[in-house]
């Protein structure tokens, strides 16, 4: 797309920072960096060729900070138990065209939270010396999970009488960062159930310091005020999901410089998929009425609630980064990040705030330097957007161009 000096000219502007947007902006271009970034109401610097995008907004690359690239958004079953059992070719393919669903949905970089094979890993490794990658990804590989508690089908256990901390030393820095579950999901039987720690404060505290040691970030799953609870206290890098954490694990982590994803699209898929199983409300294809209709006021609920802990984090200041945990059932890799930003909105983010975690937030979670603003001096990766800026993030859905490092996807 880009050439020596060409000029991108832009109805508008949202660069990433949580700034209003601004209007009519001429951005310089060479060499995939942005040289300038001037109003088109000034005297502008001589560009050359000039690209008009006046009747679209630009805003960086949209950065999805939970994913699992081995997994499907499908909700069936059948495939979805044929995804865990997949080959490394199978899955290679597989991961391939999520990457490219998910450039096509302005994605340009996902954080992924592994899988019981570490097939992401394996994958990101075998491309590492291709120039064909469409999509930055950092990988856990295999995460970490209480032996016998929810995870197995994305983690592995401490084995041979060794401590967590102990296994995260053995595994080495064979991957991005470190992945440990710390709590089981969301019930959608019974609202604001809790489940216990899988590991003491004190295990995650040492597993965590292991892990930096390694100079690997750690993002721990949590749900519930216990798991939560002792995630921060071990000085983890972000909290994953944080459903029903409560007040004052909030005020615990603002300040603290710990990273929040809530990942509420899969909350929403489930309440989707449960009101999908009726027919005019009554329930259909044999599912039970009563668990139906309990399904859906629980996720209903827990949805409210945890829109209403957002609220309460960007009141506090807590550092949130968007992420989808697409693979979930119902939560389609690319696509679901367009649900995010209005979830976060729906919580009180303005456009711009909403962008700036899906962006800026994430490209810091992710410790990506020249990623997720729209400024002087860094690549120029932006999506561009048919209409203004109150048209987002509905007009995601028809995405003029992806430009990743100045050239076009």
């Amino acid at each position: 797309m880009t050439a020596a000096g060409q000029g991108i000219h832009a109805g508008w502007l949202i660069d990433g920072t949580g700034a209003a947007p601004r209007q009519h902006v001429l951005l310089g271009v060479e060499k995939g960096i942005i040289t300038s970034i001037e109003s088109t109401d000034d005297e502008a610097p001589d560009l050359g060729e000039i690209r008009d995008l006046s009747n679209c907004t630009l805003i960086p690359g949209l950065i999805d900070s939970h994913v699992h690239l081995f997994m499907s958004g499908s909700p069936d079953a059948s495939l979805r138990e044929f995804q865990q059992h997949m080959t490394f070719s199978e899955a290679e393919r597989t991961i391939e065209r999520r990457l490219q669903r998910t450039l096509s949905c302005g994605v340009v970089a996902v954080r992924d939270g592994g899988d019981a094979k570490g097939y992401t890993l394996g994958y990101k490794a075998a491309q590492s010396n291709s120039k064909a990658m469409p999509v930055q990804i950092k990988a856990a590989g295999r995460a970490w999970h209480r032996k016998g508690r929810y995870g197995k089908f994305i983690a592995r256990s401490p084995g041979g009488g060794e401590t967590l901390a102990q296994s995260i030393r053995s595994a080495g820095q064979d991957a991005d960062h470190v992945k440990i579950i710390n709590s089981g999901i969301n019930s959608l039987s019974r609202f604001g159930a809790e489940t216990p720690p899988q590991f003491s404060n004190e295990e995650l505290q040492q597993a965590v310091s292991a892990a930096h040691q390694l100079a690997r970030p750690v993002m721990v799953h949590a749900n519930g005020k216990k798991p939560v609870e002792g995630a921060i206290l071990s000085g983890c890098n972000s909290i994953e999901h944080g459903f029903f954490m409560g007040e004052e694990n909030l005020k615990r982590m603002a300040g603290s410089g710990i990273f929040w994803v809530p990942t509420a699209a899969p909350m929403q898929a489930y309440l989707r998929i449960m009101t999908g199983m009726t027919d005019n409300g009554s329930p259909k294809n044999g599912f039970q009425p009563n668990a139906i209709r309990i399904g859906i006021d629980v996720a209903r609920r827990t949805l409210d609630h945890q829109l209403e802990q957002m609220r309460r984090a960007r009141e506090l200041g807590i550092l949130l980064a968007a992420g989808t945990d697409a693979g979930s059932p119902g939560v389609h890799h690319g696509s679901a990040l367009r649900e995010e930003i209005q979830l976060l909105m729906t919580a009180g983010f303005s456009l711009a705030g909403a962008i700036q975690c899906t962006t800026q937030n994430s490209a810091r979670l992710m410790e990506l330097n020249d990623a997720g603003v729209i400024a002087q001096g860094l690549p120029a990766t932006f999506v561009a957007v048919p209409g203004s800026p109150q048209d987002l993030p509905g007009s995601l859905e028809r995405i003029q161009a992806v430009v990743v490092r100045g050239v076009e996807k």
